[in-house]
């Protein structure tokens, strides 16, 4: 006689989360490559289910940067886009750290897993609060020079970006 037991596995529940400007400037400054957006969705999609995938980049009317949003789209990717502000001082604004946020707060609750893509520290307190409240593991992905240290340390996982995810 032969008994077969099931011993079912949990898939984890993955959300991914792109500050798009902070990876294209610490990839183009560290190492003067691009980001290889399709090699991190395959290491991702190989631990888990990946339920949600959200690039946040700024608009600006320019082709280059729409075949590149349609690219991320291909891959999996949600864009949202906030419109590129020119101030009259000539700096830039386009900052997405609020609607990150405020996305990763809604969906932390109902994942295995965050995956953030930034070096900006200001985000460590985000990532210690969705950990213990949700007991959700948090993953980050940084150039190492120039990611905080404050989010290296929040996060469960770290994550350094280097020629293996480079163009």
């Amino acid at each position: 006689m032969i008994i077969l037991i099931y011993i079912g596995f949990k898939v984890h529940k993955i959300a991914i989360f792109v500050d798009v400007q902070n990876i294209y400037y610490t990839t183009r400054q560290a190492y003067d490559r691009q980001f290889n957006y399709r090699k991190l969705w395959q290491r991702i999609s190989n631990q888990g289910e990946i339920v949600a995938a959200t690039a946040y980049a700024i608009h600006r009317n320019d082709d280059q940067q729409h075949k590149f949003q349609q690219a991320l789209k291909h891959i999996g990717f949600d864009i949202k886009l906030k419109p590129y502000i020119q101030r009259s001082d000539g700096s830039a604004k386009g900052d997405w750290d609020v609607g990150i946020t405020i996305d990763i707060m809604d969906m932390a609750k109902d994942v295995d897993k965050v995956v953030l893509l930034s070096g900006d520290g200001d985000f460590d307190l985000l990532l210690t609060k969705i950990h213990n409240d949700y007991n959700v593991t948090t993953e980050v992905y940084g150039v190492p020079a120039l990611t905080a240290n404050s989010l290296i340390e929040a996060a469960n996982i770290y994550q350094r970006i280097e020629d293996d995810l480079l163009l």
